[in-house]
């Protein structure tokens, strides 16, 4: 048998210089390339997309491109300085331990900002669009890392070939994805103009807390006469997550990655294997004092199994969690309220957030879990400059479009218009509408209902200690007349469940729905907002 020196010797011409010129873009090759980075504190593209990608399973395309510069250039300086042209694209399997092969496999696109600062140039827009369009014909999920700037105006190469690029069909490929394949953006330092036009585009964006994002970079801004500006002064992560861009903020990219792979699970289906907490503890995690808050998360957590809790937006629109988690190893999204911020009160940015939401869900397959405790819309002179009255609609349009398993389950109040609204729209609604025992239901919060309904009576009492005992006792008398076992024999919901048996009426509600109700609604796609 020949050896192995034997045969690098006998090696064909082509075959070798093959073999060397894709061994320039490796992280091994390149070592100041790879010292830059880890005196940055953040990974390669390669280190990123292997982390990523099961082992041996990622096929790269592209791996021979270059920058388009060889009239100003030379080839051997574009090949040693410029690989891939500055975008790593290819297939690989991701959590494919977990599911077979058919599966995990996914897209999964890398800009790399040590090639030229991460812009988009003439080859690596052409490479896009054909894994954008293999994307689409396959029904690939779709992983994004995106770091760099926009369109790179040295690529002389193009010049009489392109004059603006303005014609580009990537931004709109990679648009079009949206509700048809889960999308999900990773960033990691500077993101503007090109590079965040499309991670905007993604379903869920993970950004590291040393993220800046914005649709215009410094030189833009400067360009346009705005001021001269330092990166950081742009989209720092603490003002993108608070407004809803980024959705889950983590600590390095490594985290980026390990998060990453857990969304996508979501996507990927049913586990087998699984583990759940001791039920009985939710009967006792809402307070007996009606008045008093509770942390809804410890509600969303003990239902789930046992380390399969997502939480998406935590910092903005505080008054609905949205997270997904697993029942019995099968893919959920929660919208909960929030009592423990503004009473639970639905605001305009807790009804985008909840309305894209199930947006997300619906496209993919994802049954939607209502855990409802909220006072209603909140109302005011003040909420109403803020176009209430348009947001929080939204959770009515989309959800009379929602045609995966919808579940609302009622925690302890469900008042008025904005109850309805988590439930789908109204109680009868949903797959089913059911209540815990400490369900309290109105057409409006019960004091504001006693103080409308009976401001007569209360104004003819002059007594300021008889007129308070009044009131408590209409409050009193109302909330025993809007008692969940009293509501549910009126059938305006389902039933009544001990918290206890709360997985179990998921799960045998999930089993019940036939399973073209499963396969979500790809004929629309998922808001950018």
């Amino acid at each position: 048998m020949e050896s192995s020196e034997n045969k690098e010797k006998n090696m064909r011409p082509e075959l070798s210089e093959l073999i060397q010129r894709l061994a320039l873009g490796l992280d091994e090759n390149r070592p100041e390339v790879v010292e830059k980075r880890m005196k940055k504190n953040q990974r390669t593209a390669r280190q990123n997309v292997n982390d990523l990608c099961d082992k041996d399973s990622f096929i790269e395309y592209g791996a021979l491109n270059i920058a388009a510069q060889q009239k100003r250039r030379s080839f051997e300086d574009l090949i040693k300085n410029t690989p891939t042209d500055g975008l790593i694209t290819g297939i690989g399997t991701v959590n494919g331990s977990m599911f077979d092969e058919q599966i995990s496999r996914c897209m999964v696109m890398s800009y790399d900002y040590t090639v030229l600062a991460g812009t988009q140039g003439f080859f690596n827009h052409k490479k896009m669009d054909r894994m954008l369009k293999l994307t689409t014909e396959q029904r690939l999920p779709l992983i994004f890392f995106a770091e760099g700037g926009g369109g790179r105006p040295g690529d002389t190469d193009a010049a009489g070939v392109v004059m603006t690029g303005l014609d580009l069909s990537t931004f709109a490929r990679f648009g079009g994805l949206s509700g048809k394949v889960p999308m999900v953006g990773i960033v990691s330092g500077y993101c503007f103009a090109g590079n965040a036009a499309l991670l905007g585009c993604c379903d869920v964006i993970i950004a590291t807390e040393n993220s800046n994002i914005g649709m215009g970079g410094p030189v833009m801004i400067e360009g346009g006469g705005l001021g001269t500006f330092r990166p950081e002064e742009i989209g720092p992560i603490d003002v993108q997550s608070e407004n809803g861009v980024v959705d889950i903020v983590v600590s390095d990219e490594a985290q980026a990655v390990a998060v990453a792979k857990k969304y996508i699970s979501y996507f990927q289906g049913p586990t087998t294997h699984w583990e759940a907490l001791d039920q009985h503890l939710l009967r006792d995690l809402i307070p007996e004092n009606r008045r008093r808050t509770y942390d809804v998360r410890r509600i969303v957590k003990t239902l789930s199994d046992k380390d399969a809790f997502l939480e998406l937006r935590p910092g903005f629109g505080p008054g609905f969690i949205t997270a997904f988690i697993r029942i019995a190893g099968n893919p959920f999204g929660v919208i909960a309220s929030n009592c423990q911020h503004m009473g639970g009160a639905i605001e305009a940015d807790d009804a985008d957030k909840a309305a894209r939401f199930m947006q997300l869900c619906n496209a993919h397959g994802l049954p939607i879990l209502s855990l409802i405790d909220t006072p209603g819309f909140m109302v005011g002179p003040e909420i109403e400059k803020l176009a209430q009255v348009r947001h929080v609609c939204r959770m009515f349009v989309i959800g009379s479009h929602v045609k995966v398993p919808y579940f609302s389950i009622v925690l302890r109040r469900a008042y008025g218009l904005g109850a309805m609204a988590m439930a789908k729209g109204g109680f009868h609604e949903s797959f089913f509408t059911t209540s815990w025992p400490t369900g309290e239901y109105g057409g409006m919060g019960l004091e504001g209902a006693v103080r409308a309904g009976f401001k007569k009576e209360l104004e003819a009492v002059e007594d300021p200690k008889e007129r308070e005992a009044l009131f408590n006792k209409l409050v009193a008398k109302m909330y025993e007349k809007g008692k969940a076992i009293n509501i549910a024999a009126c059938m305006e919901i389902d039933s009544v469940i001990d918290p206890a048996d709360t997985r179990k009426w998921i799960m045998r509600g999930l089993k019940s729905v036939p399973p073209s109700a499963k396969k979500g609604d790809d004929n629309l796609w998922v808001d950018a907002w």
